[in-house]
């Protein structure tokens, strides 16, 4: 009997791909698992009016840890038009699965690294003094609060009476906005509660801690959104007086942090950040160490943790056969997974095979080559997803 059972969820595009390739890989390294597919994604939104279906929560339910692929998400209109027919008017809504899944399980611990692989041809460069050519180390964890801020999902449009009168109560609404007819206002809520602000920070300073290092940067906009960034501020400053002398905070502001990202982002290696900010300094980060093709994640709750690779499910590349999209970023939150149930050494050996992969630089997919994403990048040298991953089990042995 295997040792551990893997909820296996697909969903849309290119996660069909990437997800069988990282499987392919773990069973190389020696992982002892189970997987059971976990309905998910459009397929499901359109024939059944739920993108996350009870029986794939039933799943993740029972066997605690997930391995995600990627979703489809459409604007409100197109997922309407796209139900199938004899569910119009039913009141289905389309929720993205995943936000959905980080909400239902207090996934709110979302952890992204971004690190430097050697020899990666899409390493962010820079030019130094003296017109020297700089390839910087970058090692930075960004900690994203998972569950809350404007991906909450606490919207209207046409807000209705109460919410309205609600509204009004506050001034630089009155001031500001009363003006607009309601059926023309849309509005969007940024929610931070301190027990959820409060995980995320502790547990980017204890990463801190478990890796020496003696800052956390908090990225969020406080002099501006005084009331969310300026609570979580005031927790990281007092988290860090309290329980965290050695470690000191680093405020910056999101706009202002973009910027720095290609001054010195080898300077940073902890930031926290609520949803969206996060959410956006994750991709910034990624694209310094060769784009969401290896951008990893973990979606980390109480009790279930779901790991999935930052990028989309890219649907114009879904159906190309052989395909040629870039795994490494699903095979690394494939790695997070194992790390985060003490498979440590296995991990490690995977890690090192797609280190070795990147620097021998022989197999490249066609994001490595800097080539459009068509089918003509194969005769070009590019190598197609199982090929990739083919070359990461070969360094396995």
């Amino acid at each position: 009997m295997a040792k551990r059972t893997i909820v296996a969820m697909p969903g849309d595009g290119i996660g069909k791909v990437v997800l069988n390739e990282a499987v392919r890989v773990l069973d190389a390294a020696g992982f002892d698992a189970e997987y059971v597919h976990g309905d998910i994604g459009w397929e499901f939104w359109c024939k059944e009016g739920d993108p996350f279906p009870a029986r794939t929560q039933k799943l993740l339910e029972e066997h605690k840890i997930g391995l995600f692929g990627a979703i489809t998400s459409k604007p409100k209109d197109k997922a309407e038009a796209e139900l199938a027919p004899e569910l119009k008017g039913k009141g289905f809504t389309y929720y993205s699965p995943i936000v959905t899944m980080r909400q239902k399980y207090d996934l709110d611990i979302c952890m992204r690294p971004c690190k430097t692989l050697k020899g990666n041809p899409l390493n962010f460069i820079r030019r130094g003094f003296g017109g020297v050519i700089e390839e910087p180390l970058v090692d930075c964890m960004i900690f994203r609060q998972n569950t809350e801020c404007l991906y909450g999902g606490v919207e209207w449009t046409n807000p209705s009476d109460l919410v309205y009168e609600a509204l009004m109560t506050h001034k630089k609404f009155r001031d500001n906005f009363a003006w607009c007819p309601r059926p023309e206002l849309a509005v969007s809520t940024r929610i931070f509660t301190k027990k959820y602000t409060a995980r995320i920070l502790k547990a980017a300073f204890e990463y801190a801690k478990s890796r020496g290092f003696d800052t956390v940067t908090l990225c969020e906009k406080p002099n501006v959104i005084r009331e969310t960034s300026g609570m979580m501020l005031k927790l990281a400053q007092e988290m860090a007086k309290n329980e965290y002398p050695g470690i000191k905070v680093q405020n910056t502001n999101i706009d202002a942090q973009m910027m720095w990202l290609t001054k010195n982002p080898e300077t940073y290696h902890v930031i926290v950040a609520g949803n969206m900010f996060g959410d956006i300094v994750s991709d910034g980060f990624a694209g310094l160490i060769g784009g969401l093709g290896f951008a990893c994640s973990a979606n980390i709750g109480p009790e279930i943790a779901v790991f999935e690779p930052t990028h989309g499910s890219a649907p114009k590349y879904g159906e190309f056969d052989p395909s040629i999209v870039n795994p490494i970023a699903m095979i690394m939150s494939a790695v997070m997974m194992l790390e985060h149930i003490g498979e440590n050494e296995i991990a490690a050996k995977i890690s090192k095979a797609v280190a070795e992969v990147v620097e021998e630089g022989k197999v490249k997919t066609y994001d490595m080559m800097k080539l459009s994403g068509t089918p003509e990048v194969f005769s070009k040298g590019a190598a197609n997803t199982h090929e990739m991953a083919d070359a990461i089990i070969a360094k396995l042995a």
